[in-house]
């Protein structure tokens, strides 16, 4: 791509000033009207501060300049659909906004990706802010939006529904919105059931999801033939990794056709392990109704002589909730999690510390994530590999085979008399309604969903970076997972308040550590060279 552009007399570059010198742009989702064409032929070039400035544009979704400046941003319609016309927003006329002094969020305001910065450094990576924009490119009374859920439950599913429906219709007056039942496969396999705020009105009081969910039957084309049959052109679509992965192949799908559908995922996790933004939906909760779980289990292990209870949480490969719901409750000597490998026999290994600790408390409380020690699991029960419908590993119940080894070590090996306590409250935990912090959190999800489609933006997903939402590319949050980082203080405020090991020195542990230190590296290296 090939375009001159120039900023004088400014002190920060203007995101909207860009000027293409084709549809090729439009890739990186900048819409159509707020641009001016001219055909260059010479390299971009950015005048900044009266001094010239190289932009380089690799991959049509990144523009970087000598301060550092990155937007990540994402696809509009108008990439594919140019002569799409616009309309004023709604919201200008609405009694709810009448006093708010900005209104609408404009092509300049960007979010950073990180707020710590040394000085001199780059100005790094950048998303485009989440909220209403002065022009729409739907009619109110022409859409027809349809919302699916889809994977494993999570609190708060209920209420990212019911406010996208309220949302829809109270802000811009849309009245034709459809619930897909049943995850993808509910496109060209049951019913649909028509959603007013009416219907949805209480859902968010429940637990689960009013749609009901499924995992896998993604079939792209069945699914973009089902969208084009029915008339709609606003999908919503609440999942994680794998759903989101399959939203980005639904919008690429619909470009490819020529349709005026936006495409708009909510990530979903209550494992909180994707990428890029501060946390996902649910999470809090899951957090908060753990600890319920992690002080039945010190009551039962206080109760008794040398009681050990092993409380087991959700994280599958983040050990996020066990890492939180431990340091917020203080009464776990030790936490277990995907990230960090653990060994029991030896010096410094789990045996050790639990006869340390039961000699100094009569007692003791671990908490273990559910994806923590697999392959250890694996070996010892000589499992094979199997993934469920979502391509997900089926993994061993690494709580109960816990509960046995240490079980039998103290009893045939120490000759210790323990009383093991077990809880595993991951069902519970995943089917309860979200607590008041997500409840607001899913309304401002579902709001920045709904204004981002109506804008015309389209193959996002949107959540907070910073504590401010914004637009972010589907491939930003599924092309890696998010994981507890050992190396980060985090991990040490835990060591430090559980006063546990850090089981470095087990065989394969210190390797994997210094592993992801590399991994890191590498991924800083890509990111700084793209």
């Amino acid at each position: 791509m090939e375009a001159s552009i120039s900023f004088l007399g400014s002190t920060k570059p203007n995101l909207s000033s860009f000027i293409p010198s084709s549809n090729v742009l439009h890739r990186r989702g900048v819409p159509l009207p707020a641009l001016k064409l001219k055909k260059v032929s010479v390299l971009p070039r950015i005048v900044h501060k009266n001094r010239l400035i190289r932009a380089q544009c690799s991959d049509g979704l990144r523009a970087e300049e000598d301060d550092g400046f990155v937007l990540e941003d994402v696809p509009h319609l108008t990439r594919f659909l140019p002569d799409l016309p616009s309309y004023p927003n709604p919201l200008k006329e609405s009694q709810a906004y009448a006093i708010v002094k900005r209104t609408f969020v404009t092509s300049e305001d960007v979010v950073a990706q990180n707020i710590v910065v040394q000085k001199g450094s780059k100005r790094g990576v950048h998303f485009r802010r989440a909220g209403p924009r002065e022009r729409v490119y739907f009619r109110s009374d022409e859409v027809k939006a349809c919302i699916v859920t889809c994977g494993g439950l999570c609190p708060g599913i209920n209420t990212v529904i019911r406010e996208i429906v309220c949302g829809l219709n109270n802000m811009y007056g849309v009245n034709n919105i459809l619930g897909i039942q049943g995850g993808y496969k509910g496109f060209y396999s049951t019913n649909t059931m028509t959603l007013t705020p009416k219907v949805v009105n209480d859902i968010h009081k429940r637990g689960g999801t009013f749609l009901q969910t499924s995992r896998g039957g993604h079939d792209t084309a069945k699914i973009v033939d089902n969208i084009q049959d029915r008339g709609i052109n606003q999908v919503y679509i609440i999942g994680g990794d794998g759903t989101q992965k399959g939203a980005e192949k639904i919008y690429q799908e619909v470009e490819r056709r020529g349709l005026q559908v936006a495409v708009s995922g909510i990530p979903k996790t209550i494992d909180n392990d994707i990428a890029v933004i501060d946390k996902s939906f649910g999470f809090d909760t899951a957090v908060e109704e753990a600890q319920r779980a992690i002080n039945a289990a010190h009551v039962e292990v206080e109760s008794v002589e040398n009681g050990v209870g092993i409380v087991k949480l959700m994280g599958r490969y983040s050990g996020f909730i066990a890492m939180i719901a431990t340091l917020a409750n203080r009464d776990v000597d030790c936490c277990l999690i995907p990230e960090s490998p653990f060994f029991l026999e030896g010096k410094g290994g789990l045996f050790e510390f639990i006869e340390q600790r039961l000699k100094e408390n009569r007692h003791m409380v671990i908490v273990i994530a559910e994806g923590a020690g697999q392959d250890y699991v694996a070996q010892s029960m000589r499992a094979s590999e199997t993934k469920d419908a979502s391509g997900n590993r089926l993994l061993l119940d690494v709580g109960l085979w816990l509960t046995q080894q240490i079980k039998d070590h103290f009893t045939n090996v120490r000759k210790m008399m323990i009383n093991m306590k077990y809880i595993d409250p991951t069902y519970m935990i995943r089917a309860i309604p979200s607590n008041a912090s997500d409840n607001v959190y899913c309304t401002l999800l579902a709001q920045s969903a709904v204004h981002g489609a109506m804008a015309g933006y389209s193959g996002f997903t949107v959540g907070p970076v910073n504590s401010r939402h914004a637009y972010i590319p589907i491939s930003r949050v599924t092309e890696v997972t998010n994981t507890v980082n050992l190396t980060d203080r985090m991990w040490a405020r835990l060591l430090a308040s559980t006063n546990q090991p850090s089981f470095l020195t087990g065989e394969g542990a210190l390797q994997n550590v210094m592993d992801m230190e590399t991994q890191e590296k590498i991924d800083n290296m890509k990111i700084s060279s793209s």
